[in-house]
């Protein structure tokens, strides 16, 4: 018996069954996240108090750089372990529920389900970071200027529409990679030069058809968050009349709401591929091939 027993094992499952520990990761990245997004801002301030002979806007500077590193290293700490115990909680369910599985299909699906506990300790809280800094940026900007603001919105509209178009493909073709990878043991078993040949040379077309589709997302992608950076340094420069410190908050906050914004993309992708490994994993003993486009949660 462990703790996923008798439940779908879905990203929704994960963070009911382990919500305590979890939540309190989460608060303190959002502590992290809130921290880091105010740096641009007080460095403008500290840049204008330092030409002004003033040193307060600099010891605040350092104040919250200091906070930072501490919730910052504490964090670190705690979620290595806490995720490391969701892993070896999972995978003991996976092999329990897997054993009429081939070899080679259990061994490559707890790989999949340790990429359910990836997403939960990297992508999710990037992504939770990226949040909390777009929604800092957007709210930065519109008190410099509410036409930056309307901006960086409309990339971030266009963004999620661009990926639209991609989602129902990078589903497809991750079904197409997984399927290939729960052969590999048994192809290695056999020991014979043709069919590892041809299982390498198909797992390297699956890959290359992901990430040619990867290239052009992000190339779309990357032309909108130009426009954005162009956009706004015009703006600030030719419509504004503000000091250089802010003119320096105002690019930061701008860059720093096209880092987070990437972050978006990013995280459908990621959850584009969990989609297609928990319909996998909960198939129980088959392989199952590719079948409807859905997003299990729960």
């Amino acid at each position: 018996m462990t703790m996923l027993t008798g439940q779908r094992l879905t990203i929704g499952t994960l963070l009911r069954v382990f919500r305590g520990r979890i939540v309190l990761t989460w608060a303190m990245i959002l502590a992290e996240t809130s921290l880091m997004a105010l740096i641009p801002l007080f460095i403008g301030f500290a840049i204008d108090g330092l030409l002004a002979g003033a040193l307060q806007e600099l010891w605040t500077l350092t104040g919250i750089m200091a906070a930072l590193i501490v919730v910052a290293v504490i964090r670190r700490v705690y979620d290595t372990r806490i995720y490391g115990t969701v892993r070896v909680e999972l995978g003991l369910e996976q092999a329990a529920r897997s054993a009429a599985l081939p070899v080679s299909a259990l061994n490559a699906r707890l790989g999949m389900g340790r990429e359910l506990v990836d997403f939960l300790e990297h992508t999710l809280p990037e992504a939770m970071a990226a949040a909390v800094q777009l929604v800092i940026a957007v709210v930065v900007l519109y008190a410099f200027a509410p036409t930056l603001a309307l901006a960086g919105g409309a990339a971030a509209l266009a963004m999620v529409l661009i990926y639209a178009l991609f989602h129902h493909r990078f589903y497809r073709l991750n079904g197409a990679l997984n399927q290939q990878v729960e052969k590999q043991v048994s192809v290695l078993e056999g020991r014979k030069t043709r069919p590892i040949r041809a299982h390498l040379m198909q797992l390297r077309r699956h890959e290359v058809r992901l990430s040619d589709a990867e290239a052009v997302l992000y190339g779309a992608i990357f032309i909108v968050l130009l426009g954005l950076i162009v956009f706004n340094l015009w703006f600030a420069t030719t419509r504004l009349e503000i000091t250089v410190g802010t003119i320096f908050s105002i690019i930061s906050y701008s860059w720093e709401f096209v880092e987070s914004a990437l972050a978006l993309p990013v995280t459908l992708q990621s959850w584009s591929r969990l989609s297609e490994i928990m319909r996998r994993l909960n198939a129980g003993g088959r392989c199952p091939r590719d079948g409807p486009l859905t997003s299990p949660v729960s």
